[in-house]
């Protein structure tokens, strides 16, 4: 999932989202710019709601040969034909996620601000580790992920990290030499022109 020369984009999608409309705005961003993976990462708790969800998406993303991942519900990657799984715990669940989902699936892990939790996780087998918030964020305790905890990751860890949360152009620019991918949601889908918001964040990145 890595590119060495200039981060790819991993999509994140609204904790909600209407199945009339949010497709066909997904789809017009992915026609617009080159997406490595989309992440599903409805708030729902609504088995039969995440599983539509998927579905409509799943039909978008596999189309244009973008991996498809869902956050949190790894009983529903195989059973809904999805890429991987994001985990949002840290390395706790990597181990067991791994040999549930085999060698082939992505799983992802968020590990905060936490560089121990990203190294427990690498070695535990995740394809990618996620640190953020990278901006100013009300939500969570108010921590960062600095630029710091970047540089030495892609100094010293060979395993893809992702760049999220609360994400600007100013972050776009500053961590593009040192991270594999930025988690871009919220950042275009409050936008009434998604595929033009995430223009001028891709521009950022020189």
């Amino acid at each position: 999932m890595a590119d060495v020369e200039r981060p790819q984009i991993y999509l994140i999608t609204p904790p909600d989202f209407e199945l009339s409309g949010f497709p066909d705005r997904l789809a017009r961003v992915l026609d617009a710019h080159p997406v490595a993976c989309v992440r599903l990462a409805l708030a729902s708790k609504d088995e039969d709601r995440v599983a539509r969800a998927a579905d409509a998406l799943r039909e978008i993303t596999h189309a244009r040969d973008i991996a498809l991942t869902i956050e949190t519900h790894v009983q529903l990657v195989e059973r809904l034909g999805l890429d991987g799984v994001h985990l949002t715990d840290g390395a706790r669940s990597v181990r067991k996620t791994r040999k549930e989902l085999g060698a082939d699936a992505i799983v992802g892990a968020f590990c905060g601000t936490s560089r121990h939790d990203g190294m427990t996780a690498g070695e535990a087998g995740a394809d990618y580790i996620s640190f953020g918030p990278v901006g100013d964020s009300a939500l969570g305790d108010g921590t960062r992920a600095e630029t710091e905890l970047f540089t030495w990751w892609s100094e010293m860890i060979e395993v893809p990290v992702v760049a999220e949360g609360a994400i600007t152009a100013e972050t776009m620019a500053r961590l593009a030499p040192v991270t594999d991918f930025f988690g871009i949601g919220d950042e275009i889908w409050r936008s009434d022109d998604p595929a033009a918001a995430l223009a001028a964040l891709i521009a950022a990145m020189g």
